[in-house]
C-alpha cells in the first residue's frame, strides 16, 4: 500500500480519454501492463462527442505515403476490433465497411479531385491505392433508393471506407478498459509532468500519479503540456459542425463523405472546416451552406427535419497527418496528435500500443516524426 499521500503507481499513465487515449490504454493491457487513463470532464473541448464516425481511407496521405498505410493497416484491423469489443463488452459499435463515396458537383469538382487523389496515387509509385472514380450510373447504381441532384457528375470511391457509432466506440473501449482492471481517473486534469527517480508524476487536481512512462494523448491539451517535455507539436483547432435529421427509411447503403445514416435511421450531413480558433459555438451561416449543399446533392434529404446538431473542434497539424513520438530529452514520455481519432483507433489499440510497450517502431512512423516540422525550411 503507497504511504498516505503518495502518488498512485502504474506502468503507464495515460492523459485523455477521448479516442485516442483509450485505443492506446486497451492495447497496454493486453500487454500486461498497469494502466491508468487520466482524464478531465466533458466539459473540455473533446472532438470525440462531436466525431462524424467515418473510418476513412481515400484522400487521407496528401504529401506523406505513410499516412496512407496507416490508414490501411487500421481499417484492415477494425473488424478484429470491433468483434472483439462487442465480445467482451455487449457494445456493437456499429462496425462496417461497404465502401465510401465522395461526391461531386460538376466539372472543377471532379477535376479538383482527380488532381488531388493523383498525386497520392503518384506519391506512392502508381500503385496499390484502393480509390477509383465512378460515373454518375454507377453512383446511381450503388445508392439505389436517392434521388440523385442534376449537378453530381460521378464520386471517388473505395472499398476500405467504413464507418462506426462513435459514441458507441468511445462507450465499449472504456468499457473494456475498465473491465480488464484499467484505473480510469476523471476530473484528473494534469497541471504538470515532472521527473522523480525512474518515473514521472503527474500532478492533478484529484491527486498526484506515478509511472515510468507517459503518452500525451490529450488532443489540445498538447499545446501546453508537450513544450515543456520536449514535445513542442504544433496544433491548431478546426471547427466543424454536424447536423442530424429526423429517422428516415433506409437510404444510404454507404457512408459518403458529407452524408451517414445511422442504423436507427437518422441521417448525419456535415462536414464544414472552418477557422475559428477555439469558438466551438454554432454558427447558422455554416448549418445554411451545409443544408444547401445537401439538398442539392440529394434532394430528398431537404424533406427531413433537422434535430440537432453541434460543432467541434478538429485537432490538427500543420500538414494534417499524425504525429506519434518520444521525447528525446524526456524519454518514456510520448506523445500522439491526430485528427483522425476513429479511423486509427484499430491501429493504436494493436500497433502503437506496442510500440510504448517497447516493441521496435512500425514503419509508418518514421514518417510522423515531429522534426517534420521543426527541420522544414522556412
Amino acid at each position: 500500500m503507497p504511504a498516505p499521500g503518495a502518488p498512485r503507481t502504474f506502468d503507464v499513465a495515460v492523459i485523455g480519454g477521448g479516442m485516442i487515449g483509450p485505443a492506446v490504454s486497451l492495447g497496454l493491457l493486453e500487454r500486461g501492463l498497469r494502466v491508468c487513463i487520466l482524464d478531465e470532464g466533458d466539459d473540455v473541448l473533446r472532438v470525440a462527442r462531436g466525431n462524424f464516425g467515418l473510418i476513412w481511407f481515400q484522400g487521407k496521405g496528401f504529401g506523406m505515403p505513410r499516412y496512407v498505410e496507416w490508414t490501411r493497416r487500421s481499417a484492415m484491423l477494425y473488424a478484429d476490433f470491433a468483434a472483439e469489443l462487442k465480445d467482451s463488452t455487449g457494445v456493437d459499435i456499429g462496425h462496417a465497411r461497404p465502401g465510401g463515396l465522395e461526391l461531386l458537383l460538376g466539372e472543377d469538382e471532379l477535376a479538383h479531385r482527380q488532381h488531388y487523389l493523383g498525386q497520392i496515387y503518384q506519391q506512392g509509385g502508381g500503385a496499390n491505392y484502393e480509390v477509383e472514380f465512378i460515373d454518375r450510373k454507377q453512383v446511381a447504381d450503388m445508392l439505389p433508393n436517392v434521388t440523385l441532384g442534376e449537378d453530381v457528375i460521378g464520386a471517388s470511391y473505395s472499398p476500405l471506407d467504413g464507418h462506426v457509432n462513435p459514441l458507441f466506440l468511445l462507450r465499449a473501449m472504456h468499457t473494456r478498459f475498465q473491465q480488464a482492471g484499467g484505473t480510469y481517473l476523471p476530473h484528473h486534469r494534469v497541471s504538470g509532468v515532472r521527473k522523480d527517480g525512474d518515473a514521472y508524476t503527474l500532478d492533478t487536481e484529484g491527486g498526484s500519479v506515478s509511472a515510468p512512462k507517459v503518452v500525451i494523448a490529450a488532443g489540445h491539451g498538447l499545446k501546453t503540456l508537450g513544450p515543456p517535455l520536449g514535445l513542442d507539436i504544433p496544433i491548431r483547432p478546426q471547427r466543424g459542425h454536424i447536423m442530424v435529421t429526423e429517422r428516415a427509411q433506409p437510404m444510404l447503403p454507404m457512408p459518403i463523405s458529407a452524408f451517414r445514416q445511422t442504423v436507427e435511421g437518422s441521417i448525419m450531413l456535415g462536414v464544414s472546416a472552418e477557422e475559428a480558433g477555439y469558438d466551438d459555438t454554432i454558427d447558422t451561416a455554416t448549418l445554411h451552406t451545409i443544408a444547401a449543399r445537401a439538398k442539392r446533392t440529394m434532394p430528398q434529404l431537404g424533406n427531413l427535419n433537422i434535430v440537432r446538431t453541434w460543432a467541434a473542434l478538429r485537432v490538427l497539424t500543420p500538414d494534417k497527418c499524425p504525429v506519434y513520438a518520444e521525447s528525446d530529452s524526456h524519454p518514456g514520455i510520448f506523445g500522439i496528435a491526430s485528427h483522425s481519432g476513429v479511423t486509427l483507433a484499430a491501429a493504436n489499440a494493436k500497433v502503437t500500443a506496442g510500440w510504448i510497450a517497447g516493441d521496435p517502431p512500425p514503419p509508418e512512423f518514421e514518417a510522423f516524426t515531429v522534426e517534420r516540422f521543426h527541420d522544414a525550411p522556412a
